[in-house]
């Protein structure tokens, strides 16, 4: 029978369970076995697509086109396991399917009750995951906090999965905080009061994960084992890492905590192999020369907006050998004059632009990729990022000073990024833009050419706009290099700056497909020009200054 181990969440909500359940999953992964990751969000959307970044932070894409929560980038950033929509599970879809169900008489006219009929379904969508042939474990993650009147029907599902499976082969994970009080003492009262609750719903914990900022002393983890009825070696350390992300998994190994949960399920497994971890936390945080990228964006106050394309910077760097800092700058407040450019760059070896929605912010955004694209700095475009080099390539090489996107502008003289024309007359936004893996075919003589070394690649997207092919001639001929484009040729994936040390846009969404332990291709690619022009910068001559566009006039959010 296959295995199950649950992740729950106590005390309060960002204690990082998606990261704690990833790690747990590598290191299984590491002991040779087959795992698959779900992640139960209580909320009633049916998917994260609608939601705005500030509120829910990056929506992650699968191949199938599923819009997810930012966790399933953490699965698939540390584990192998396959991903799609069936791997992401709402309270929204839930409902919808049961309801769907009784509108079509499929529950002959019995009254349709969360226990059994939402329950049911919560157990089947959990199942249709975790009994997949060859699959040896599944972790599912329950989103938000015990005790939330959200989460109750998926809690009731898992303590029904323990009654039917039983103890042998479902196992209970449980994520909680130690609070440290102003005298620097930690309080165990929480956890205490967290796992009270989680046992009045009927299900006893095996593992805790204790979150605190520092390691747990012995003491401290025996009072929560005598209060909490779990064993004093299943009192997990879960304390703050110094220096990197990718550490975790290291952390829960030294104490144990795949061990563990091997010998509480009964399974016997090869020893583990984490030689790759250890390299990439060595690199990461050892490696002798520190490079700097500054993200350009809109939603640069939440952290976890662009969260896949930072770690996806880390993985480049990581197989460049660099460490790097990543400096964000918000596009809204940036002094685009010349002055202005010049002080907040002048120490960045590299530029990102990511994705995003809406005009706010857009004219920073064209005043940047004008300034790398004339100081020769390594420029990465990314969506969003692609359409701005269109834009601002229109505006200062063709001379077509109201070149824009009708996202931004409707209905102006130079619509350069436009709709599709199958989009027009959308006006329900979740799932109908460009969604999942799409295939793109790599035009000889390019840059993206020699990054993949072949001519027909498979990436995720997630947009709604696309360059326009009326204006595509001209902007080839002009120096802004067609790279990529949709298999049957009509629309435009990539584009890059002929004569340009690095840079290179793409409409897709590579970052969603990058590990610590394979970067991809187009990351190392960028941070080797990175670190090339880093060196170049710090030793060689210093480089004449080009003019920068003027100040125009910001345009206003459309979406």
């Amino acid at each position: 029978m296959n295995k199950y181990i649950f992740v729950t969440g106590g005390v309060c909500s960002s204690l990082g369970k998606g990261v704690a359940a990833a790690s747990l999953g590598s290191l299984l992964e590491s002991r040779g076995l087959t795992i698959r990751m779900i992640k139960v969000d209580p909320y009633i959307n049916v998917d994260a697509g609608t939601m705005s970044p500030y509120q829910h932070g990056e929506v992650y894409v699968t191949d199938d086109g599923a819009e997810t929560d930012l966790d399933l980038g953490n699965y698939a950033r540390f584990t192998k396991s396959t991903l799609s929509r069936a791997n992401s599970i709402t309270t929204g879809q839930i409902y919808q399917e049961v309801i769907q169900r009784e509108r079509e008489g499929r529950y002959l006219g019995r009254t349709v009750q969360v226990i059994p009929h939402i329950t049911d379904r919560i157990k089947q969508r959990i199942r249709q995951v975790g009994d997949e042939p060859g699959v040896d474990l599944t972790i599912v993650e329950v989103g938000g906090t015990v005790g939330d009147i959200e989460s109750f029907p998926f809690l009731e599902a898992v303590r029904q999965m323990m009654h039917e499976l039983g103890k042998k082969n479902v196992l209970s994970v449980h994520l909680t905080l130690i609070p440290v009080v102003a005298n620097g003492e930690l309080k165990t009262k929480p956890t205490q009061h967290s796992v009270k609750e989680l046992r009045e719903i009927g299900i006893q914990p095996d593992v805790l994960l204790c979150r605190a900022p520092l390691e747990l002393p012995d003491d401290e983890r025996r009072k929560i084992a005598l209060f909490t009825n779990v064993d004093h070696d299943s009192v997990i350390s879960a304390y703050d890492v110094k220096r990197s992300l990718y550490e975790i998994p290291l952390m829960y190994h030294q104490q144990g905590l795949d061990r563990i949960c091997l010998e509480r399920l009964g399974m016997e497994v090869p020893s583990e192999d984490l030689s790759e971890w250890e390299h990439v936390v060595s690199v990461v945080t050892g490696a002798d020369r520190l490079v700097r990228i500054a993200v350009v964006g809109k939603y640069i106050e939440l952290s976890d907006t662009y969260k896949s394309v930072d770690e996806a910077i880390i993985h480049g760097a990581v197989a460049q050998d660099l460490r790097v800092e990543l400096v964000k700058v918000d596009s809204e407040r940036l002094d685009r004059s010349p002055r202005g450019l010049k002080e907040a760059f002048a120490d960045v070896d590299g530029i990102l632009v990511p994705g995003g929605f809406g005009g706010r912010g857009v004219e920073g955004m064209v005043a940047v990729a004008r300034y790398a694209r004339e100081q020769k700095i390594p420029y990465f475009g990314i969506c969003l990022g692609m359409q701005i080099m269109v834009i601002e390539y229109a505006r200062s090489v063709l001379g077509y000073e109201s070149a824009d996107s009708t996202e931004f502008v409707p209905d102006c003289e130079h619509p350069v990024v436009s709709l599709l024309e199958e989009q027009v007359d959308v006006k329900n936004y979740g799932g109908t833009m460009r969604l999942g893996l799409s295939v793109s075919r790599l035009l000889p003589d390019t840059l993206i050419r020699s990054v993949y070394e072949k001519d027909i690649i498979h990436e995720r997207h997630r947009h709604r706009y696309e360059v326009s092919n009326l204006y595509r001639q001209r902007l080839d001929e002009a120096g802004l290099v067609t790279g990529a484009v949709t298999e049957d040729f009509s629309l435009v994936e990539s584009v890059e700056w002929r004569g340009h040390p690095w840079g290179l846009g793409v409409q897709f969404h590579p970052e969603f497909i990058s590990k610590p332990v394979e970067a991809h291709p187009l990351f190392r690619s960028f941070l080797g020009a990175v670190g090339a022009y880093q060196k170049e910068r710090l030793s060689g001559p210093v480089r004449s200054e080009a003019p920068v566009q003027s100040e125009t006039s910001e345009t206003s959010d459309q979406s």
